[in-house]
């Protein structure tokens, strides 16, 4: 039985990135046919490999969860790009690739020798995705950040949480995935589609604080006309109205999200309360509010999510997320997926978030031990067996770890 190809298949990204939004984007590039080539450094290699919890049973530490959620369907090489080999093999590998994808700080690896021009001497189609906090420019390029710190530059925290309340931070990364790595994702795609039409490559500057203010756009729009300046627990979606918001019920929490009055008038009859119907847009504090608290006190979520099978007015409840990943619905949309790996068996994580009638995402390779694929991929580059030797003994490239292994040379 032969297996179809997948959507990427014969696309070849660099992955030079760490941690979690550089991760992600090349994650799913992977999972859809892309041979992502994950470029570590000869020390530590990404920190996410070294990071609690680990697998039960793993032997090593390509075995950590958090590193596996990101990396399958990747190969693993060590380059030490402070030499003149790590370099002169970082070129060799971008003469054939299509995607380059870095997030370290503006500047870091042109000083190096390798940053965009000089990738572009040698392969003129290449695309270099840089995904950074600020951006390539403007007055906090050099800046260091995380998404908690993006996203309270570009007006989303302050938005966030019960109006009297301090700014909440969300459970998700908003800026590092939705900002950033989603970003880098579809300006890559959008990048090589200029490339089939013109042969030229670019470089791609994905700000996650950019990407995550660009989720802002409904607000943004109201400010940049005029409008009443949008305040924490005040907007319609924020919790500003009795229709659209969370509530305590009987044993935990329940969503509420019937801002359509079709949906809200048919809450209100299911519950025997028609009286309610005029107070649909009522504030928090109302007696509007008082009354649905209640109400919903009165049920179980089981009870509620009952309630809303049967009249259509957008009541679930709040999972905790091991309910969400047991849940029929994420079983249904294949939202788990289980692969083997060496030494740590059956391993789950999620899976990809797109269907696809023809080429669905899916994983063919397990995580990558560091430096598992050196010596495999620079062969492949044209090194021969006596060049990788060489290279390793000047500490320009390594395979797996040894007691010799060099420092990370971006530590």
């Amino acid at each position: 039985m032969t297996t179809a190809a997948l959507a990427l298949d014969g696309l070849r990204v660099l992955d030079l990135t760490r941690l979690l939004p550089g991760g992600f984007c090349s994650l799913l590039l992977a999972d859809l046919g892309a041979d992502v080539v994950k470029v570590e450094d000869t020390g530590m290699g990404d920190y996410l490999r070294w990071a609690p919890p680990a697998v039960a049973g793993a032997e090593d530490s390509a075995k950590g969860a958090l590193f596996l959620a990101l990396n399958r369907n990747k190969r693993s090489i060590r380059l030490n790009l402070k030499t003149e080999g790590g370099r002169e093999a970082l070129l060799r590998l971008a003469r054939d690739a299509d995607v380059l994808l870095e997030s370290f700080r503006p500047g870091v690896l042109a000083r190096l020798g390798v940053g965009y021009e000089r990738l572009r001497e040698v392969n003129r189609g290449i695309v270099w995705c840089a995904v950074t906090g600020y951006g390539q420019t403007g007055p906090s390029a050099g800046r260091a950040g995380h998404d908690m710190t993006y996203l309270g530059l570009n007006g989303v925290l302050a938005l966030t949480g019960e109006a009297d309340g301090p700014p909440v931070q969300a459970a998700a990364q908003i800026a590092d995935l939705g900002g950033g790595a989603l970003m880098a994702a579809f300006a890559i795609l959008a990048a090589l589609r200029h490339r089939d039409r013109t042969g030229e490559g670019q470089l791609v500057d994905v700000s996650m604080f950019d990407g995550a203010l660009s989720w802002l756009a409904m607000v943004a729009a109201r400010v940049l006309t005029g409008g009443e300046r949008p305040r924490r627990g005040h907007e319609l979606l924020t919790g500003a109205v009795v229709c659209y918001r969370p509530y305590a019920c009987a044993d935990g929490w329940v969503t509420l999200g019937a801002l359509e009055p079709k949906f809200w008038r048919a809450w209100c009859t299911g519950v025997g309360r028609d009286d309610l119907v005029g107070g649909q847009f009522d504030p928090p504090g109302s007696p509007t509010h008082a009354d649905v608290q209640a109400i919903f006190l009165t049920r179980t979520r089981e009870e509620w999510r009952a309630f809303n099978a049967q009249h259509d007015c957008c009541v679930e409840p709040v999972l905790e997320i091991e309910e969400t990943l047991a849940s029929e619905l994420v079983r249904a949309r294949e939202m788990v997926l289980a692969f083997e790996q060496p030494g740590a068996g059956s391993v789950r994580a999620l899976g990809f978030p797109v269907k696809f009638s023809a080429t669905p995402g899916r994983a063919r390779l397990p995580g990558p031990a560091l430096g598992e694929h050196t010596h495999e991929v620079l062969a492949a580059a044209g090194y021969s067996e006596q060049a990788l030797r060489r290279l390793e003994e000047d500490g320009a490239i390594a395979g797996r770890p040894s007691a010799t292994s060099q420092h990370s040379f971006m530590a």
